[in-house]
Order: structure tokens, then sequence, then C-alpha cells
């Protein structure tokens, strides 16, 4: 169904006593914006983004939603939805002044960045459009679930201009979720109008194409039209007939921040025309013709409202900030540790299994185990299975709704599963090549990593993102590139490697078990290689991280490596030996963050020579940071300096002469262990 409102028709009318509320809360969102500007005039807080002139159609929206049930991802000038969702404002205050008490972050966040746990409003965070996919996550959650619960989106009309909002609005209106994306549209995007913005200056136009959703148009200033068009919106969502998207005509009567001069680039006849359709005057003016209310009514209560918000705001200024020792805390979950996962030796079944299929075994038994875990990506469902079939023969096994095919695009998938993940499902999702995942990395950086820290331990995420990666399978420079070194530098992302099919069957099932966001790269020329083969564990053994190996014992010097190059380095030792006698300990390290560290430095006090080799450049590589450990923690064990080998700083070329060239070779190993040895 698609419907196409230009403008809201029959009046609706609400009881006096709803009618006063509302505009209560209207007048209270107006407060708390003119003292949080005087406090930060007063150096009591550093910034502030105001509300002034959405009052109506949020007020109006969350007044159509059901806080605790529906699940909210507000914009940072969503204050009045914010209050009339349940939130206080001595909340808001604590927000805004850093407070431990901020039940949204603890002090961790800037002011106007919302969270709430106990009425679901997730918490949110400062890049532009990033809330739309994970919105739409959640909405695919509730429909999973079979619940009757509705998502609330909004953003100003600027973020539309960002591709996550297509893609949110094409995955919604695909599958459609009921979700409810509300554009309030200021005509402003901090200093460029909208004209400049939106192709026609309309999102309502601009997304006509998208078949199933249902799109309305509304004076956002206006209370009661807002009205008749949130609960329209609503009732289609929770009724199952799609998205829907409202645009929603507002006014901003401040600049964007009070960072801001808004004088700089708009005119004073524009600004006092938006003046005139202050929503609060005009919510006013309807209250007195209607005798709902009187003058002296109005002056009471914004007397009243005004002593309420500075009495507030004077008890939130006594809380306390946060001590700078907590910091650190809740990159991770708590409770994800070695106590509670601790490693129990395999029961290996008699048949050997290559790395691939032990990733496809591991997925089968944790669907299998977990009816919460969801599995999707491009190409994952049969009869494809996955372009490398890691995930053959789920899709038939479990259904549809539980593995499944997702658009082309990167970031949706990763959105997607932050929305499905928060709610408290398992997405366990495949981006299709390493080399691809680019484009969902504003959704892994600043989403996904950060969600459990900026929230204060409030909210987790623990998306897991298989990458196949690597090179060695002549794919050239867009179907081999190695991605650690960028993902090791995020904190809150844990990162495992496998070089073993046994491993990688045990760290994946703990990546799905552990409630942190995991980075899971498979290597694809290890795939299917022998070397990589090993007996199958049974369906009860986990891998915690940050567990490396000895892959082979040795007394003179020490190679730390992981993925391909450990089969390489082995090479390397076996001719090392026969060559010349010498013994080379290797080191898998498996997991990258964690990294174990004391056992690289145990090897390095026996061998007092070490070698780091790795698939990635050489260049920032993740051997930087390992060898930089090294000297920083066992330099008095070392008599050699730290050696490296790893690739080329150049992308990696199609011609097997070229590649070869380009990624580290076993002869590159030899040579460097033999300069290293004769040091």
């Amino acid at each position: 169904m698609i419907t196409q409102t230009k403008k809201s028709s029959a009046v609706i009318s609400l009881p006096q006593s709803e009618s006063i509320k509302l505009y209560e809360n209207m007048l209270r969102a107006r407060y708390l914006d003119d003292k949080m500007l005087i406090m930060v005039k007063q150096g009591k807080s550093f910034i502030h983004i105001g509300g002034c002139g959405h009052e109506a159609i949020q007020t109006a929206m969350a007044f159509s939603l059901k806080p605790g049930l529906d699940w909210a991802y507000p914009y940072y000038r969503d204050l009045a939805f914010v209050l009339q969702y349940g939130v206080t404002p001595k909340e808001v205050l604590l927000n805004f002044l850093g407070r431990a008490d901020d039940p949204s972050s603890g002090g961790r966040q800037m002011p106007h960045h919302y969270g709430h746990r106990q009425l679901r409003i997730v918490t949110q965070s400062s890049p532009t459009g990033t809330q739309f996919l994970q919105a739409v996550g959640c909405a695919l959650g509730a429909n999973r679930e079979n619940e009757k619960e509705v998502v609330y989106v909004s953003s100003g009309e600027g973020a539309t201009a960002q591709g996550d909002f297509y893609e949110s609005l094409n995955w919604a209106a695909r599958d459609s979720l009921p979700v409810i994306f509300v554009i309030q549209n200021n005509k402003y995007a901090i200093s460029v109008p909208v004209e400049k913005q939106i192709a026609g200056g309309s999102v309502y136009s601009l997304t006509s194409g998208f078949s199933g959703l249902n799109r309305f148009i509304v004076d956002g200033t206006d209370l009661l039209e807002s009205y008749q068009t949130t609960r329209k919106a609503v009732n289609l969502a929770r009724s199952g007939k799609g998205p829907v998207l409202i645009e929603a005509h507002t006014v901003r009567l401040l600049p964007h921040s009070s960072s801001d001069a808004d004088k700089k680039y708009r005119s004073e006849q524009e600004i006092r025309h938006d003046r005139l359709h202050d929503p609060i005057p005009k919510l006013e003016n309807y209250l007195l013709k209607q005798k709902l209310i009187d003058k002296n009514d109005i002056l009471n209560l914004h007397q009243t409202i005004k002593n309420e918000i500075d009495q507030t705001a004077t008890e939130a200024e006594q809380m306390p900030p946060p001590q700078k020792e907590t910091v650190t805390l809740y990159l991770h979950d708590p409770e994800t540790d070695h106590k509670k996962f601790p490693q129990n030796q395999p029961v290996t079944r008699s048949e050997k299994i290559v790395l691939v299929d032990a990733i496809n075994h591991a997925l089968r038994e944790e669907m299998q185990r977990n009816q919460n875990m969801f599995i999707f990506g491009q190409d994952v469902a049969d009869g494809k299975g996955g372009v490398f079939t890691a995930t053959s023969g789920l899709s038939t096994r479990f259904g549809l709704h539980r593995c499944f095919n997702a658009p082309l695009a990167e970031s949706s998938i990763v959105g997607i599963a932050i929305g499905m993940a928060v709610r408290g499902l398992k997405p366990v999702i495949e981006i299709q090549f390493g080399d691809y995942i680019w484009t969902a990395m504003m959704q892994i950086r600043n989403e996904l990593t950060t969600i459990r820290w900026r929230s204060n331990n409030t909210w987790a995420c623990p998306v897991v993102i298989r990458v196949p990666v690597g090179g060695y399978i002549h794919g050239g420079l867009y179907h081999s590139q190695n991605i650690e070194g960028f993902f090791s530098h995020m904190p809150g992302l844990k990162i495992a490697y496998p070089s073993m099919a046994d491993d990688a069957k045990g760290l994946l099932k703990f990546a799905i078990r552990n409630e942190d966001p995991v980075l899971f790269l498979e290597h694809k020329a290890l795939y299917r290689q022998s070397y990589a083969a090993a007996q199958e564990p049974d369906d009860n053994y986990i891998l915690p991280f940050g567990q490396a190996v000895v892959r082979r014992e040795g007394k003179d010097a020490t190679v730390v490596t992981y993925g391909y190059l450990v089969q390489k380095s082995l090479e390397a030792a076996k001719i090392l030996r026969q060559q010349q006698g010498w013994e080379i300990e290797i080191i898998d390290l498996r997991t990258l963050v964690p990294l174990d560290l004391d056992m690289i430095l145990n090897s390095i006090r026996k061998t007092n020579k070490v070698l780091v080799a790795h698939e990635d450049s050489l260049f920032q590589g993740f051997g930087a940071e390992i060898s930089a450990q090294i000297a920083e923690y066992s330099f008095e064990h070392l008599d050699a300096p730290v050696k490296r080998v790893a690739a080329r700083h150049t992308p990696i070329g199609f011609s097997p002469v070229l590649e070869d060239a380009t990624l580290p070779q076993t002869s590159d190993l030899v040579t460097a262990l033999q300069q290293l040895l004769k040091y």
C-alpha cells in the first residue's frame, strides 16, 4: 500500500487533558532548550543543539507510540520526542552536563545523543544517517520474532543525502517492515539550504519510486495535523502494511547549534518568517480558540515549567561527573572471559575436514543451538550457499527466515545486523570479499564497535562479521586484500584469523557465543587446502580468543605469524633444518585482538631472536604493532633486531608474476631467517 497524503484533511480533536499534556511537553522542551543555552554561555557545558521549532511533530509522534514496547532511534534534535516518550528533564540535563548518572552514556557522549534502555531508545551517535539502517534492522528483528512493535527513526532533511537512507528505504520496503521514518525538514542542513541538498527540495517526492513505502507530507509545526498523520503511520506499520515515511515541514528557530551563527547565511526576513510559524504560539492560539485554556492558564504554565526546569538544572549540576578510572571500562563485555568459556580439549572425529567445511559445520551447529541466530549476506542462501559454499545447506535446513540473502550493499548488511543485535538477536553476517567491506566502514567503526562503550554498558551489539580475505589465488587487486591492519585499530572489536580447520571451528563458535562484535577473517586460499585440514572437533569444542599456539617448537629463532603465512613459515623452518640444522619456533596467533603477547614473549626469552611474518603490507601492517610490543616488553632478551617479512606496499597484480612479486613467499622467509640467525 502506498499512501500519498499532501495535507491532512479532517481535524482530529484531542480530549482537553491530553491537549494540555502535549502542550506542556512542548513548553518543557522549549524551556529546557532555553536553559541549556544559558548554561553553555555560563561554561557549564560545551555545546547545545536545539529542537526549537520541531516540538509539534516530535510530541505527536511520541504520543502515538508505546514507550517500552516500540523502539526509538531519535536524532540529536529530538528533545520534545524523548520527553514525551518518557525521558525526564533531569535525565536530559545529566546528559547535557556529562554526569555519571546520565542514562544515555554516563557522560561519554556529547549532549543530545539519547539512549534509554527501559524506554527502548537505542543509543545514538553523531554520524548523520547511520541510524536508518539500524532502525530497519530492529524492525526486521521484530518481524522475525513476530512482535507487533513499531520502530521510529528520525533525522533532518540533510541526512537524507546519505546513501544509508536510501539503502534503508530499499530494505524496509522490500521486506514490508514496521518502521516509521520521520524526516524533520527545517530547510537547512547546518548552512546548506534544502534545495541544495535534495533534488526538487522534497524528500516526499524523491522517495516516490519505493514500491510499498507509505508516504505522508505534513505541517510539522501543527500539533493536531501532525498527530493525525503519526497516528495513521503507526496504525499502518503495526498492522503489517509496510514502512512509512513522513516529511514534516518544521522551522529552525535557533542556529544549527550553539557553535553556529546562522545570521551569516540566513536573512533577518527569513528568520522572522520562521518565528511566525513557531509551533507553540500556534498551539496556544488553537487552545484559546477552542476554550480549552485561558491566557492566565498559559502564563501560569509558562512560569511553572520554567521554575521546574530551573530547579531540575540546579539538582543536575550537583550530580558527580564520571570517574576518570572508568574510561577504559566496557570496551568489551565484562562477562565474556576465559572463566565463562573455558578452553576444553576437543573430542575429535576420525575424519579430517577442510577449513571451509569446518566453518559450515560450526554455523550449522550454532544455528541448531540458538534459535535467535540469523545468517545473512550476499548469495548466502541455497542454491549458491555462499560464493565459497561456507553457508551451503543452511537455508534449506533452517529456512529462509533464518538464513537469507541481503541486497548487494555492505553498509546495509552491517547496519541491519546492528539493529537486530541490540534487541538481543545474534546476527552472523557475511561480507563476500574483504575487498568490498569499505562501504560498511562507517557502520563498523562509528557504530558497531562503540555501542557498548558509548552507552556505558547499557547496550550490547554482538555481531559476527565473517569475511573471506587474502591473496595467493590469482584474484588481482580487488579479490586479494588483507584488512586486519585497518580493523585492529578499532577499540571494541575482536579479530580472529585462523589457519587451521579445527581452530576455525572452535574460534567461530566462541565468536558466536560471546557478547562482543567480532571480525572473523577466513583466508580464501586456505579453505580447501589439505595442510589446513584437521580432524574435526565435536559440537562442544570452544576455543577462546587470545590464545596463540606453538605450531613448531624450536630454540634458535621465533616466527610470529598468522593466516596463510603459518604454512609458509613451517615450510621455511623445514628447509632451514634440513640445510643448516636450525630449529625455528613457529607461533600461530589465531586471534589478533586480543593478542597473546605472553606466548610471544615467553618464546623470545628462549630463542632471543624473532621474525614477524604476515601477508598484509609491511608498511603499517599488524606486524608493526607486534614488533613495537616486543621491543617495549622484551628488548633485553633480544640478540638481534626484530625482523619482519610481509607484502610489498603496493596493490596485488593479477598476473602470477606480479602476485608472487608482491606477496611474501617461502624463499623470502628463508632469506630473512638466515639473516636473523647470522646476526
